[in-house]
Formats: structure tokens, sequence, C-alpha cells
């Protein structure tokens, strides 16, 4: 509960670039060339900006900017300069002991619960203390506020979040949270932890037991009863008695807030206001509320409106009376407002997060609440301190104080009026849900600001709905609705939970097997194959009790063709009898079905190692197959299997084709969850095929769709992965750099994970540093590289490599070396993933040969034209060592040509210093441009 309010301002690293640039006035399309990131990413950058900071403009972004370079974190300090703690809209005032208290309280035990009633100031102290001690901790302090958050098991989520950790592939939100915080000096600030104790305790208990450097501060009205916890308890703010009456921080704050209000309290007056606040128990929160209406009753009428209600002079105090206070403020506020007044304030407690006028017109505006009217009373109401108003980039939203929505929500079923006001709740949020999902632009200004606010409104109502069994179809489209808007968000891992509970509240087994389908096309989408193969399996089984033995087929068809197609994604390798007990066991139950029987198909193909004759003829008959079903889906699956057996052919522009044919089939299919898995992987699969054809363009056109795409859009590592690789091959070097960092952050904050498709773009950028002679550098990439490498397959690709290596050395100077390195004969690389890089290895290998003066080098350039097909950057590298092989400077330069055509800027540049002549020193020139060090 934040009783004075609080403007919520933290900020993910790549939104504070953003900022600092909005700061130094660079248009849109400036910071995205500086930042190696889309325009369109940009701007929803800067809307996410405007809505955290509660900015009107971009003007006020710039000033906002220029007061944080004022005021710069310690250097090193990126984690406090990046994630500030929210923002107090008024002063914070006394608790100077109770600050103390609490901050020593955190030298020592590493779980410290602040514990008081609703409206002690909890969220406000603990702030304070938490800016007092930042100083200790060497990655920050981070804050997550729980109150929205409604099942425990959402915990991990909020604090993810709160740190900027989007989900990551291939494992849980608490994973990665745990694996973020494990090394880090940090400090957690869990605010209103008392409606999630189980969750808050479970999460925290693990944390902890796995990050010696971490403290948890937390606020809640009750412990976490864990025995490690240090509970200080949080009382009333001081109302000394005798003669220093006047001086204690209850009379103070209800000072500054009466004077806020336009009210100064007089000398003569604070005698009295003093016996006020010693009557709302030091409540700060009371207190605020009585301060507001001072201006329209003035002392008199606060002490007769007060004192029948709280009994100031008289009366035993019970053990539970600041609660008590705070109750009667709460009811004697409430009485003085009129009955339509009255009615927004209680119905407005279904709220989870702030809302415009219009929002509450939806949800409260019935009798005796005049629609028209709302705005003005919701004006009123934060005018007596019983909302919180906030500039949002949309205009003005409300809030409400969470002491007062537990009120609200007492109101309301003691009105009887709390089911029609959360059935107008859910179907406000359930309208605006549906229209997000029909708005298929994800990626526009706005949508995932929009969704970030709703999101919150369907996790509250759906978990009041869920449970309750009149309402079951309701809650099941509900749950079906977020699930689609989460995976469109990329919030993949929460999509498959949300369909996975709609399942369970499915009004039969055939809606049933759809969520269950829906689920495992989101665990795909994270790469976590054991997840899709246990959901398949339960779709397939809800399919046959629905009766639909071909929706079986399909199903566990898909699941044994992921353990072909996607090794990378299973903890461990599949055995291949269990792929075949799936296809023996789908077999019967496909029918006449086409879609089956193309599922099917492409399972088998998949089947077949790629390198093997009848590979292409199984492809082939799959995608006649899925083409006469008319599934968009899986024709792409069994053009997959095409472009990976044209890969370890050598046909790299029959791949290419194969794989921009799946991006232009996949288009007009939404961005739903059973879509995610094909979608990203045409994409990547046409990045790598480029690579592999040696057309750098076109491989950076598609590269910067893959970092562009939704489903990325939490995994920076992933997202700019492909792009560093190419950026490499076509010498754009500084955006290696620049993306570099944010792979870096992206992997870090994922908790390092093992992801061998990664590591190319890890050792892309090693190379760069390598090239410019920034040996330390390059030792730090390289360090990552071998991070990515998988326990169950090392040196899986030690051609590619070799490959990177050679390069520097090459470059430096030391064509012995390299060919030490490219020893495997290009022929004899095989499979698709090592065919995307016979080409290049090829070229080096050539080339390494004629500059190492090998007598068979020439016969090397004549025998490796199979393997370099028809690439052309390999081509003309293969034409230049047999150039400078033969003296031939004429056939050096031509190479050159060649190259610059090709958009291979060092390669060209390399060229033109090995031509040697006038030409040398342009090369030399340009190698100076890109950063290479001159040997």
């Amino acid at each position: 509960m934040k009783q004075d309010g609080v403007a919520e301002a933290s900020i993910s690293v790549r939104e504070a670039e953003v900022l600092a640039a909005v700061g130094e006035h660079l248009t849109n399309a400036e910071i995205a060339t500086r930042l190696f990131i889309s325009i369109r990413t940009v701007e929803s950058h800067v809307s996410s900006l405007l809505r955290k900071f509660g900015a009107s403009d971009r003007r006020a972004l710039s000033l906002l900017a220029a007061q944080r370079s004022r005021d710069p974190a310690p250097s090193g300090d990126t984690s406090r300069r990046v994630a500030p703690l929210p923002s107090p809209l008024t002063s914070f005032v006394g608790r100077t002991s109770e600050r103390v208290e609490l901050a020593a309280a955190l030298s020592g035990p590493r779980l410290v619960t602040a514990v008081g009633p609703g409206g002690v100031g909890k969220t406000r102290l603990a702030l304070a203390v938490a800016a007092d001690v930042s100083g200790r901790f060497a990655d920050g302090v981070w804050y997550a506020d729980l109150v929205p958050v409604a099942d425990p098991l959402m915990v991990a989520s909020a604090v993810a979040g709160a740190i900027g950790l989007g989900e990551q592939q291939g494992r849980s939100t608490e994973d990665t949270v745990l694996a973020w915080a494990a090394d880090r000096q940090a400090l957690f600030v869990l605010d209103n932890c008392e409606h999630l104790l189980d969750g808050v305790a479970l999460l925290v208990e693990r944390l902890l037991a796995r990050s010696p450097g971490l403290v948890v501060l937390a606020t809640s009205r009750a412990r976490l009863l864990l025995p490690f916890e240090r509970v200080v308890p949080v009382a009333g703010m001081s109302v000394p008695v005798g003669d220093d009456a006047e001086d204690g921080d209850a009379t103070t704050l209800f000072e500054e807030r009466a004077a806020a209000a336009g009210s100064p309290v007089t000398a003569a007056d604070r005698s009295r206001i003093a016996r006020i606040c010693r009557g709302l128990d030091g409540v700060p929160l009371a207190i605020e509320l009585a301060a507001a209406r001072l201006p329209s009753l003035g002392v008199d009428g606060l002490e007769a409106g007060l004192a029948d209600r709280l009994q100031l002079l008289t009366g035993a105090r019970r053990v539970d009376s600041r609660h008590s206070s705070l109750r009667s403020m709460l009811d004697w506020s409430y009485a003085l407002l009129d009955e339509q007044a009255q009615a927004v304030l209680r119905r407005a407690a279904v709220f989870a997060g702030p809302f415009r006028a219009e929002d509450a017109a939806a949800v409260a505006g019935w009798a005796p609440v005049a629609v028209r009217d709302i705005g003005v009373h919701l004006a009123a109401l934060a005018d007596h301190s019983l909302l919180v108003p906030t500039t949002a980039s949309d205009g003005t939203r409300y809030r409400v104080l969470e002491a007062v929505r537990q009120y609200g929500a007492e109101l309301l079923e003691d009105t009887g009026e709390l089911v029609e006001c959360r059935a107008r709740h859910l179907r406000w949020s359930g309208e605006a849900a549906a229209a997000l999902l029909a708005d298929s632009d994800v990626e526009a200004v706005g949508w995932r600001t929009t969704f970030d606010r709703l999101a919150d409104e369907l996790r509250a109502t759906l978990a009041w709905f869920a449970p309750r069994p009149e309402h079951r179809q309701v809650a099941y489209e509900g749950k079906g609705l977020l699930a689609a808007l989460c995976h469109r968000r990329g919030l993949s891992r929460e999509a498959q939970w949300r369909y996975e509970q709609a399942a369970a509240l499915a009004p039969d087994d055939a809606r049933a097997a759809v969520a269950l389908h829906m689920a495992a096309g989101a665990a795909e989408a994270q790469l976590a194959g054991e997840e899709a193969v246990r959901l398949r399996r339960a779709a397939a089984a809800a399919a046959l009790r629905a009766d639909e033995p071909e929706r079986a087929a399909r199903e566990l068809a898909q699941a044994a063709e992921l353990m072909n197609r996607g090794p990378g994604t299973f903890a461990h390798p599949a055995s291949p009898d269990v792929v075949r007990a799936l296809l023996d066991e789908a077999r019967p139950y496909a029918g006449g079905d086409l879609v089956a029987q193309a599922r099917l198909a492409t399972a088998e193909a998949f089947v077949v190692p790629e390198t093997d004759p009848g590979a292409a003829q199984a492809g082939e008959q799959a995608l006649e197959l899925a083409q006469r079903a008319g599934d968009r889906l899986a024709e792409s699956a069994a053009l997959d299997r095409l472009t990976t057996v044209q890969l370890a052919g050598g046909e790299a522009r029959a791949a290419l084709a194969s794989a921009l044919r799946r991006i232009e089939l996949l288009a007009p299919v939404a961005l739903d969850a059973d879509a995610g898995f094909e979608l990203s992987d045409a994409h990547i699969m046409a990045v790598e095929s480029a690579i592999a054809a040696g057309d750098l363009r076109e491989a950076r056109r598609v590269a910067e769709r893959v970092r562009d795409l939704p489903l990325h859009r939490e995994v920076g590592h992933v997202a700019v992965a492909r792009l560093l690789t190419v950026s490499l091959l076509d010498g754009h070097w500084d955006g290696v750099v620049a993306a570099g960092e944010r792979f870096r952050e992206g992997w870090e904050r994922a908790g390092r994970p093992r992801v061998p498709t990664l590591r190319r773009a890890a050792h892309a950028v090693a190379t760069v540093h390598g090239l410019r002679g920034e040996a330390d550098s390059r030792a730090t990439w390289m360090s990552i590289f071998d991070a990515l490498e998988p326990l169950c397959r090392p040196l899986h690709d030690k051609n590619p490599r070799a490959f990177f290596d050679a390069l520097v050395l090459l470059h430096l100077d030391q064509p012995d070396e390299a060919l030490r390195l490219l020893a495997v004969p290009p022929d004899e690389i095989h499979g698709w993933y090592q065919g995307i890089w016979r080409p290049w290895y090829g070229a080096l290998w050539v080339e390494a040969a004629v500059l190492a003066d090998q007598p068979a080098a020439a016969e090397r350039a004549s025998t490796v034209r199979p393997a370099i097909g028809d690439n052309p950057v390999a081509a003309a590298v293969v034409d230049r060592a047999a150039a400078l092989a033969a003296g031939d400077r004429a056939g050096v330069l031509a190479a050159a040509r060649a190259l610059e055509a090709a958009g291979c800027r060092y390669q060209w540049a390399r060229s033109l210093v090995l031509a040697g002549g006038a030409e040398r020193a342009r090369g030399e020139s340009a190698l100076r441009a890109m950063g290479a060090t001159l040997v």
C-alpha cells in the first residue's frame, strides 16, 4: 500500500539508453542507428518511458534525461542508474528512529520484514531506507510492488518484471530470477506481500539460498513465517504528550498535507491537531485523509466528525486500535461523500492498476452513478486523498490506495454489488483485450503499453472468477484470451500456463484439446522440448476422449517431429525408439485426414538423415501432402526439412529460396502460439541459408526482421544473435560491438544459459575484437563462447569455429597457424549445420595454403569449387588466393570488385591491401575506418 502515491520509474537498460538519446534531442531514426535497433522499437521504448515517468510529451522526457544526467550513479553502478526506486509524489516526514532501526536490521539478517497494519506507512518507510542503504549494494536496489499480483504463482514474474528480465527460452521465470541473482550483491524490496505469503516465502527462501549477496526487505501486514526472518514492527507516527504534543511527526505530517491542500494550520490550532493525530493513532493514511478535509470542514468540523467514530479521549484501546483508527477514518470519509461518489469509490476497488475516467464509466457507471459525472467524482475523490491521480501519456489516470481498495471491496460485498461490479470489470477488460488481440500490428506504438496495463486487470479479475464453478465458462474464455495476448507480447511461458489453465476450465474435451495444442505451441516457442511433448500427449489424450482421433494423430506426429527437428530444445536427445513409438501410435488415428497425414510424413522425413539419398524425396512427399491439406504450418515444417537437406547438399541458393518461401507462406498466419515456433524458425533459417549462399544483403535484411520479431522482444540475446554474425561478415563492426552489449546483457539476465545456436554470435563479437587487436575484449567474448557450449555435444561446431579463428590469424599474417586450424578438407564436412559454413571455411582453407606457400595450394583452389557452390564471397576469396599464387595483381583487384559488389566490406578492403600499389593505401584507410588493426 502506497499511502502518498508513487510515480513508477523502473526502467530497463535499453530504455535508459533511449532516454539518454532523447535527452540529446536525437530523432527516432538517429536513436535506432546508434543503438542498432529498429525505429519501431525506439517508438515502443519512448511510449513506455512516457508511461513510466508520467511524462506528457517528448520534451518532458528530455528534461527528465537532463535531470538524470546531472545526478549520475557512481561509476560502474549501472544497476541503480537504470532501475531507480519509485519516486514519491509527496515529501517523506519524520520516522528518524524507525529509519535508523530498519537500516540497521538490514546489516544483519538477509530477510527483513516491515510488518504493520494497512495505512501505517510501511511502503514509504521501506523506500526511504532502501535509498539510505543503496550504497551498500554493488548491484543496486530493486523494487517490486506486489499489489497487482493476484496469484502466488506469479510472484516470480512480478519480480522478473521489476528487474527487467523477460521470459527466457527453455527455463521457468523463477529459474531466470534465481540465475540472475546468483552472484549479485543487491537489495530486493518486495512491497505488499500479505496476500501472497506462501508464494513470496517460497521464492525468497530459494533466492537467499542461491544468492549469498542478496538481501530482501519485505513489507507486509503479516510476517512470512520463515525461520531466518527478522521482523521490524511499524507503528503509527509519533504523537508526544504533554508540553511536546505539538512537535511529533504525526502533527508535522498533518500540517504539511493541510498546507498542500491550501489550508495551513495556525499556531493556535496546533494542539487541537495533535489531539486529532493522537486519536488517529498516528496512522499516516488516516492523518492524510483528515488533512484533506480541513479546507472544507475546518478544525471544528474535524473534531466534531471524528469524535463520535474514534472516541478520541475515552474508551479502552484494543490490540488492533491502529487498524480500527484507519477503518473509522475511512468510514467517516466515506460517510461525507454523496451517494454517487460513494458508489464510484467502492466500485473502483475492482481495478488492479491505474485507470481512466472512461474505464471507470464502463465498470462503475450504473445507478445511482450518472456516467457523465464519473470524471467529477474521481477528481473529488482524489482531492480527498482517497484516490491518487497520475499523469500518463494517455491522460489522467487514478490509482486506488491498497487500504482503500480493500475497504471498497468489503463495501461491495456489504451492498450486494460485488458480483455485478466484477462482471462489469471482466466485461470491460475482456472487450479491451479482444480489441487489442484484433490489432495485428503488435509493434505499433502503445500496443505493449496497453497490454501491460490491461494484463494486470485480466489477471486480477480472472483470479476471482476461476475458482467459482458458476463462472467457469467466462473464466475459460478469459484465460484463453489472456494466453493469446501474452504470446503476442512475447510472454510465451505465461501463455503456456494460461492455456493450460484454460484447458482445465474447458467445458468439454474438444476445447480442452485445442487449449493444450496452443499450450504446446507456446512451449515450442520457448524451446522447451520436454514440455511441448508432454502437452502434445495431453492434447492427443483429450482429443481421443472427444472422439477426434485425427487431431490426436496430428499432436502425436508433431511431438515425434520435434524430437528430430529440434534436438537442441531437449535436455537429452530423444531415443529413436521413442520417436518410432510415437509415430506407430499416431498412424492408426490419422485415417483420411490430410493434415494428419502431412504431419506424419513430415515427422518421417525428419527421421531420415539429411545426408541420406532419400531425404529430399521424403521432404518433397511431405510438402506435397501439406499443400494438398492447405495447412500453412504443416507446409512450413515440410519446407524446413527440405531447407536442411539442401544446406547439407551444398544447395545454398535452393535452401534460401525454401526458407524465404516459408516466410511468405506464414505472412498471413496470425501471431498465435501454434505458429510461434514456425515463424521464428523460418526467419532464422533464412538468415542461415543466406549466409551459406553468400547473400549478405539478404542475410542482413532478414536478420533485422529476426531482431524485431515480437517473440524475441524479451530475449535480446536471441534477437540480435544472427545480426551479429552477419555484421561481422559484411563489415558493420561498430554495430557488432554495440549489439554485442545487448547480447551480453540479455544472456546474463537469462542466467547464462548454454544455448549452442548462440555460440556463433559470441564468436562473431570476439572475432571483431580480434581483428581490431583488442586481445582482452576478445578473450572476454571467447569465455562467453565457451560458456555457451552444450555439455552433451562438445565440439559440435568445430569447423565453423575454425573459420572464425582462422579469419583473425590470416588478418594478423599468421597463415601457418590458420592452416593448422583448417586441417579438415571441406569435402569432409557434412550435415546441414556444418554446411552453412562449408563455403566460408573452404575459402580460407585455400587462402591459408597460398599465404603459407604450401605446394598444394593451387590444387586446393581447383578442388574446393564444389564445396563453395555459388557463394560469391567465398568464390571471390578463392579467386583472390589463386591470383596471389599466380602473381596476378589484376586478378586480385577483380576479386576486390566482386567482394565489393557482394557487400563484403572487410574482404574488399583486405583485397586492396593484398593487391599493393596505389590501392593499398585505400584499403588500409577502409580498414582503419572499420577499426581493424594493420599488420
